[in-house]
């Protein structure tokens, strides 16, 4: 992995952040000095560490889609500027005393000196002018130091914290690497809140004022264990999805797990980014460590702090129809750089990018991060100290996180984690989907792409192909459960036959099959799910909680399948193998073939270096 430094521009002669006490390395691609130490990043997890009304019955929301402007957006994380010390007394800035028992600095004579020079007046007066101007100065910088605390603590108090996750089961905790590191993921989201006079502003549809928000936007961001890539996976906002059951932490409300699907922007509605984070881990079986929250306002105020953002279109555009709908967004072929209201309505537009889908808008917020990201590296347009203190606050103002992000002190240390990877090793990709026979208006995961996406993710493959395409590890090569399993013949297995797929019935006596394969291990809990049940590409081993996750693992040892198949599900009450289609026949599980440690095609994965990405207009849209 290549150093940040190369990826920054020339050297200044002033610099702006040490000019507020700041290191704006991510800006600059330079090394940004936080100390060792001084705050855990955000996220990271040793090999020994642990983490800690249903909508059946309600109106479901009009379809945004049919009200003027109902998108949003939001860019990427934002680094704010690294702790300053508190006020003397509070350990920090200013003189620093002498311990008990440690020697004083030497005066600035020599020890002869001192008595020769007691009748010389003028130079006991100079000492005392000395001593007054180094008090003076004492003072000052003990001012300053203070101003610089108590402008930290504002930051701090800008911010808005919410739990990370409100569901009922969390999701496995990643494995760690040979060197003891964890991935990073956190979930970015964009909330349509018409909860302000800017807001409505901004978003229009005048009926929705006050009403509950919605997640328009959902982007995972995976940071790899060993910061050398990151992947960003968005989800359309049309999904139609299962909803875990989640509790309004303010409230008390429990909003019951939908018994149907639901469209994953409604899951901020159930209590709150809590909710989307719960469901997100429920699809994915993905730990997601962090989210981070904007709504219209603090996208535009943002974009504007941060200046242009070059964006691109082959045609000229203008996103509005007929009856008043879309962003209004005019741009002229080729390339511009957008911000504030601008970078908003980019981020929204529908009418007039591609087919007018939301999976057309994936693809231009796509674009916008990666100029976005390109843009902080180099440092463009942040040049002085002014700057980047109206960025702090934009963005400190702006975002909803997590408790455990919920500070300006976690929020650098984020960011100093996510300048580690360059451009050419970041990939934007968006789940692979289906249109929904339920609805055609909507979409649904595509099953085996949008499960072999969250695989890769899950076990920490880079989307960008350089990982290679060596198998996946052994049970003996991963680290296993802390939770002791026990002994086979007490651990009962449900085996399900989810060997079918949209064309072809399930491999009759498959699951018998496997019952055999595991009475020979030792197994003899086990038993075939005479039950009708859905199909799955891939094979999976699944259990309730953490107390039958070692179970779980002896299962999949037994079978000699990877520890990356046993995932925690909230669908299954005990251990569950359920055998998908890669597994249809034999008594060895399958290798993976070439190119399955590849996002597929339909993932529409693009490189964070590309710059020469442009949207298609639709010809309807152009001027």
């Amino acid at each position: 992995m290549g150093s940040a430094r190369s990826e920054g521009g020339p050297e200044r002669d002033q610099d702006p952040a040490g000019a507020l006490g700041w290191d704006d390395g991510l800006y600059e691609g330079r090394d940004a000095g936080v100390e060792t130490g001084r705050a855990k990043v955000p996220g990271q997890r040793g090999a020994g560490d642990a983490q800690g009304a249903d909508g059946e019955g309600e109106a479901e929301p009009e379809d945004p889609d049919e009200q003027p402007g109902r998108d949003s957006g939001t860019p990427g994380p934002v680094a704010v500027p690294e702790q300053p010390g508190p006020p003397d007394g509070e350990s920090g800035p200013g003189r620093r005393r002498p311990e008990a028992g440690e020697e004083q600095d030497a005066p600035d004579e020599a020890p002869g000196e001192a008595a020769e020079a007691a009748p010389r007046k003028p130079k006991r007066r100079k000492r005392r002018i000395l001593a007054w101007t180094a008090a003076g100065l004492a003072l000052t910088l003990v001012a300053a130091g203070t101003a610089g605390w108590f402008y930290y603590q504002h930051l701090n108090d800008n911010l808005d914290r919410k739990p990370l996750h409100i569901g009922k089961s969390r999701a496995p905790e990643p494995t760690p690497n040979a060197a003891g590191q964890t991935p990073l993921n956190i979930l970015l989201i964009g909330s349509d809140a018409r909860d302000s006079e800017e807001n409505q502003r901004l978003g229009g549809a005048r009926e929705t004022y006050g009403g509950p928000p919605l997640a328009d936007v959902q982007m995972l961001l995976h940071l790899s264990a060993d910061r050398s890539n990151m992947s960003v996976i968005s989800m359309p906002r049309d999904t139609l999805l299962k909803i875990p059951e989640c509790t309004d932490p303010e409230s008390g409300k429990v909003y019951p797990a939908t018994v149907g699907t639901r469209m994953t922007n409604q899951t901020l509605m159930r209590g709150g980014p809590g909710c989307t984070v719960a469901t997100w881990e429920e699809l994915t079986g993905i730990r997601i460590d962090h989210f981070m929250m904007v709504d219209f306002a603090g996208v535009v105020s943002m974009a504007d702090a941060i200046g242009g953002v070059p964006v691109c279109v082959d045609a000229n555009l203008h996103s509005r129809t007929s009856d008043g709908k879309g962003s209004g967004l005019k741009l002229k072929k080729g390339t511009t750089e957008i911000k504030g209201e601008d970078a908003l309505a980019w981020l929204r537009t529908r009418y007039g990018f591609g087919d007018g889908s939301d999976i057309a808008r994936a693809k231009a917020q796509h674009m916008y991060m990666n100029s976005l990201v390109r843009k902080l590296r180099e440092n463009t347009g942040l040049s002085s100290p002014n700057k980047l203190r109206n960025l702090a606050e934009e963005a400190t103002e702006a975002l909803t996180v997590d408790e455990e992000l919920a500070s300006v002190a976690e929020l650098y240390a984020l960011a100093e984690e996510l300048k580690k990877v360059a451009p050419n090793r970041t990939t934007m990709a968006t789940m692979p989907w289906v249109w929904s026979p339920s609805d055609r208006n909507r979409v649904e995961p595509k099953p085996d792409d949008a499960e072999q996406l969250f695989r890769l993710v899950r076990e920490d493959i880079a989307l960008d192909g350089r990982d290679g395409d060596s198998p996946s590890p052994s049970p003996s090569e991963d680290e296993t459960s802390e939770d002791p399993a026990a002994d086979p013949a007490e651990i009962a297995v449900l085996v399900r036959n989810s060997t079918g797929s949209p064309v072809a019935a399930p491999v009759s006596g498959r699951a018998t099959d496997l019952v055999k394969l595991l009475t020979e291990a030792g197994f003899t809990g086990a038993t075939a799910d005479q039950n009708q049940v859905e199909n799955r590409e891939e094979t999976a081993i699944l259990y309730p909680s953490a107390e039958l996750e070692g179970d779980a693992q002896s299962v999949a040892e037994a079978l000699g399948m990877p520890l990356g198949t046993v995932r925690k599900s909230a669908e299954v009450s005990g251990v569950t193998l359920e055998i998908g289609a890669d597994w249809a026949e034999g008594d060895t599980f399958p290798k993976p073939k070439k190119g399955d440690n590849e996002p597929p095609d339909s993932a529409e994965a693009l490189n964070g270096s590309d710059d020469t990405a442009c949207m298609e207009v639709d010809p309807a849209f152009t001027w």
